[in-house]
């Protein structure tokens, strides 16, 4: 499959079959505006970083054919729904334009305890790649034994060895980091070279808005 990440929780994933599907068009990302020929758009949860509420709709009136897969949450910030869209609530697979799509619910990782719980749900495309939100300690059974893991590096609710530990109890073949914004660029090699050194998978740091073969 190909892949570009947009910055952040963003990536577009283009399938086998000729699928493509964006992931979490956030306000920490840029350069998904202009895409055109979307079948799927996946938003994992209700936090602006995953969702930006003022440039999706533009990105939906550009593509009207794609289908919006997120949770109740997820799909109300994202805006006026449409008669395709797909609202999901448990771990059911489903397909959608062509794509089998296994969900993966699990609440969003504690920020702090004063906070009310969000919920989150992962996706796991075709059986190879899985983004899994803003949630490591959804069940792993889930997915399924994928092949391409969309890996959070940083945020405000986790620390690098959530990362590493959850990396190795998924196993897959290649590791892609995202959700990094927050973290300085020092910050960020000083993570990749951790996840090289402790996690037995194949590390692709994808450079923004270059689309790269996985």
């Amino acid at each position: 499959m190909k892949l570009t990440h947009f910055g952040h929780a963003a990536v577009l994933v283009e399938t086998d079959s000729g699928a493509t599907a964006l992931f979490d068009p956030g306000t920490y990302s840029s350069g998904f505006e202009s895409l055109t020929g979307l079948d799927l758009i996946l938003v994992t949860h209700a936090h602006p970083d995953h969702v930006d509420a003022e440039r999706l709709p533009a990105l939906r009136e550009a593509n009207p054919a794609a289908i919006l897969v997120a949770n109740d949450a997820a799909a109300a910030m994202a805006g006026e729904g449409r008669p395709a869209d797909r609202l999901v609530s448990d771990d059911s697979p489903f397909e959608a334009a062509g794509v089998r799509v296994r969900p993966t619910n699990s609440p969003h990782a504690p920020i702090h305890p004063d906070l009310p719980p969000l919920q989150n749900t992962g996706f796991v495309l075709d059986d190879r790649l899985w983004h899994p939100g803003d949630a490591l300690e959804a069940e792993v059974e889930a997915a399924g034994g994928v092949d391409v893991l969309l890996l959070p590096v940083g945020g405000p609710w986790m620390k690098v060895s959530d990362a590493i530990d959850f990396a190795r109890a998924v196993a897959p073949r290649v590791v892609v980091p995202i959700h990094q914004a927050g973290l300085a660029e020092v910050h960020r090699q000083l993570h990749y070279q951790l996840i090289r050194n402790l996690v037995p998978a194949e590390l692709v740091v994808l450079s923004e808005g270059v689309a790269q073969e996985v």
